[in-house]
């Protein structure tokens, strides 16, 4: 544990990174004990704060923090503060961020859902932020493969061309992946590019865009075996995933986790539309002109876009 300290946190400096993090953790859990003291309606805890008649969300508070240790961060970047001054400001940026991303469902939505289901977006955002937070803890990132044998430290300009290929590569995987509807696989794709190649081989989920694009009228066969594959391979994680969200935001039930999981997948394990086709103006015109000249008949519909032709005799 010591060296840990001392190696991976003080001198690959990020200890400031460690003290988000830990602000981040505490800020939520802070806030979730809180808001369920307030549900049940306990009377030695004080609840909802109110100004005016009109409740002010600790969104409200996050957004502050993260602004007066942001700019603190910023203003202590080139006079070096010490490294009490920006870990108690990574600190507070992650209580910030945690007050923030605890509501991010009403930022998504416009509208009050924390104890609803679409409630659950925040608990969401909050994992994903643990989870990016936690592997650049580790020492992980983007191009971190590209540190073996030292190989991005090496000078001449083929390090610095197989730099931007990997990157490039590695945000065009990703973006396939995200397509496909793989949040979470491109996610730590982002860390670990094999991850990133399977999931870009393998089907889309079928309400993704990928499904959308790629699995139209000619390819139901595949629409119908990832329809199929989502529902088989996803009701356990979406059952072990209602558990925690509830277990966080709401009381747990089994039977209600197993209804809410089907419910889910009856929702969400849909065919996505097919894309639309539309034909631009020009492409209409021109292969009107290509069937029948440039002149209009008197019984010619004329242009859909504009309404019905000049007919003969009548003012223009």
């Amino acid at each position: 544990m010591r060296q840990w300290w001392s190696e991976d946190v003080i001198a690959a400096g990020r200890l400031p990174l460690l003290c988000f993090l830990v602000g981040f953790i505490l800020g939520f859990l802070v806030i979730r004990i809180s808001v369920r003291l307030i549900r049940a309606q306990v009377r030695w805890w004080p609840g909802n704060l109110k100004s005016g008649g009109v409740h002010i969300h600790h969104m409200v508070f996050g957004v502050v923090l993260v602004l007066i240790s942001g700019i603190g961060m910023i203003a202590t970047a080139d006079d070096g503060g010490g490294p009490g001054v920006a870990a108690g400001l990574a600190a507070s940026f992650g209580v910030g961020a945690a007050l923030v991303l605890d509501e991010f469902a009403l930022l998504y939505y416009l509208r009050d859902v924390y104890w609803e289901k679409q409630g659950r977006t925040s608990v969401d955002a909050v994992f994903v932020a643990l989870a990016v937070t936690g592997l650049l803890l580790l020492g992980f990132h983007p191009l971190w493969l590209l540190e073996i044998n030292g190989l991005r430290d090496q000078p001449g300009i083929w390090v610095r061309v197989l730099v931007v290929v990997f990157a490039l590569v590695n945000l065009a995987l990703a973006a396939v992946v995200i397509a496909k509807g793989k949040i979470w696989t491109g996610l730590f794709g982002m860390f670990f590019l094999p991850l990133l190649v399977v999931g870009a081989l393998r089907l889309s989920r079928p309400g993704a865009p990928w499904a959308r694009w790629r699995y139209g009228n000619n390819r139901r066969r595949l629409m119908y075996r990832a329809i199929v594959r989502e529902r088989r391979y996803r009701r356990p994680v979406i059952r072990a995933k209602i558990f925690v969200q509830d277990l966080i935001a709401g009381k747990p039930d089994v039977e209600h986790v197993r209804s809410a999981a089907e419910e889910e997948l009856t929702r969400r394990v849909v065919p996505a539309p097919p894309a639309p086709h539309r034909h631009h103006p020009l492409l209409h015109d021109l292969n009107r002109w290509a069937h029948g000249g440039a002149a209009e008949s008197d019984d010619d519909p004329g242009d859909p876009r504009t309404g019905p032709g000049p007919v003969s005799g009548s003012d223009p």
